[in-house]
């Protein structure tokens, strides 16, 4: 009798085990947000987000994606990486108002999921010549095809709308989201992350590692955040602030030439100028527009060092603009400098070598205070002593350093004025 309800007694550890198993918390879900172009600097956030996803075995990796297109490299970098991931990456054109375009439609056919918010768009995939390149019709041919191509294959895995993808390539055409989601070009329409994980939730989806069923259902969203070194590389990959480096390192260096021994102005300029080149390596820089404005360089310091009565600073500030709008020839606007920098940095330097010209004219007109006939233009000016005159010393009179001599004590730093000169001694007095 007393074994009779052993049997009862195990059934019921056996079911508290199973019930504690089905209410065993759901895996984490990463969140990367991304706004920007599509380049270096962001091909490798998205490789070390997907890292981070995979080393912490999370159930998804939602990558909040707000982007006008960027560099074709980059983005085969992202298209690879998300292939290659063993865990389901989902893209979310997000916020309202934002966009997949260019290359941005690219990674998003790619993902696992697509999904985009209510007031977003996706498509203009066309691919453009950038760097101020010109290419042949055979070329831009070539080109399109093989973009063409890739982007159909992308569409083809992933069960999307191969045509439209295409179309969007060759023809460069945009979607709304539920344009989108009736032509089966992405999965969802999501009010929100929240909702977004609700959605995928029992979602099955093929990754390298075979067939995978979402469970998000209650999990927790683990946001990645930018790093100190990201957020610096991202920023400086803006093209305004890699033209205001530009700007600062040559200004920099010209500071260091005029005036040598500075240091500053010539350690500031050259990492500036590092900064600068590391920026036009994540970018479509025209050539042609770089050496314009080097030669706008060239041209102020000869204005400074051989004033030419204003031709060559004139010629630099011309320089200067037809460069800075060519520096970077691309159709997309947020790739190039905008016209308030624009403004902003031209207009004041137009205006410094202004006044530089001016004062080199006056500098050519005027005569040489220590040329004047018996040296009476010194006669009567103030300087200050440099030490004391016991009775001879040095003095500071009109920013040079002359040997003076008196007839009565003068300590360092007391005012003296000059009675007479005789050939480079000065005798003085004091004020």
């Amino acid at each position: 009798m007393r074994f009779r309800f052993i049997p009862a007694i195990v059934c019921l550890f056996i079911l508290c085990l199973k019930t504690d198993a089905t209410a065993a918390p759901a895996k984490a879900v990463h969140l990367l947000t991304y706004e920007g172009i599509i380049n270096p600097v962001s091909s490798e956030l998205f490789l070390n987000a997907i890292a981070n996803a995979e080393k912490d075995n999370a159930s998804a990796l939602i990558i909040q994606l707000d982007t006008p297109g960027g560099l074709d490299t980059s983005m085969r970098e992202i298209v690879k990486a998300i292939d290659a991931s063993r865990v389901p990456v989902i893209i979310y054109v997000s916020p309202s108002g934002g966009r997949a375009a260019s290359a941005g439609v690219f990674i998003t056919l790619a993902a696992h999921i697509a999904a985009m918010a209510p007031g977003t768009n996706i498509g203009a995939a066309h691919p453009v010549a950038m760097g101020g390149q010109t290419m042949d019709e055979e070329t831009k041919q070539k080109v399109e095809n093989d973009a063409a191509a890739y982007i159909r294959s992308i569409a083809e895995k992933r069960g999307r709308d191969s045509k439209w993808a295409e179309a969007a390539v060759r023809k460069s055409v945009s979607v709304t989201e539920k344009e989108a989601l009736n032509l089966k070009i992405i999965d969802f329409v999501s009010e929100s992350i929240t909702d977004l994980v609700k959605q995928i939730d029992g979602r099955s989806v093929t990754t390298v590692q075979g067939e995978v069923v979402l469970s998000t259902a209650g999990a927790t969203i683990i946001k990645q955040e930018l790093g100190f070194r990201h957020k610096i590389l991202k920023a400086i990959s803006d093209p305004d602030v890699a033209y205001i480096l530009m700007l600062l390192g040559t200004t920099g260096l010209i500071a260091e030439l005029y005036s040598p021994g500075a240091i500053f102005p010539g350690v500031l300029g050259s990492i500036c100028l590092i900064l600068a080149f590391y920026s036009f390596q994540t970018l479509p820089v025209n050539g042609a527009g770089l050496l314009l404005i080097f030669l706008s360089i060239v041209l102020f310091i000869a204005e400074m060092m051989v004033p030419g009565f204003g031709v060559l600073a004139f010629g630099g500030v011309t320089a200067l603009l037809i460069g800075s709008l060519m520096l970077f020839d691309t159709p997309l606007p947020i790739l190039r400098v905008s016209p308030t920098v624009l403004s902003a940095t031209i207009i004041p330097i137009a205006i410094i070598f202004v006044f530089i010209v001016q004062a080199a004219w006056r500098a050519q007109r005027a005569v040489p205070i220590t040329e004047e006939e018996n040296g009476e233009g010194l006669v009567g000016a103030v300087g200050v002593a440099q030490g004391n005159l016991t009775p001879t010393g040095t003095i500071k009179i009109h920013g040079e350093l002359w040997q003076a001599e008196t007839k009565e004590q003068i300590l360092a730093g007391e005012g003296v004025e000059v009675i007479k000169r005789t050939g480079l001694t000065l005798q003085v007095k004091k004020v």
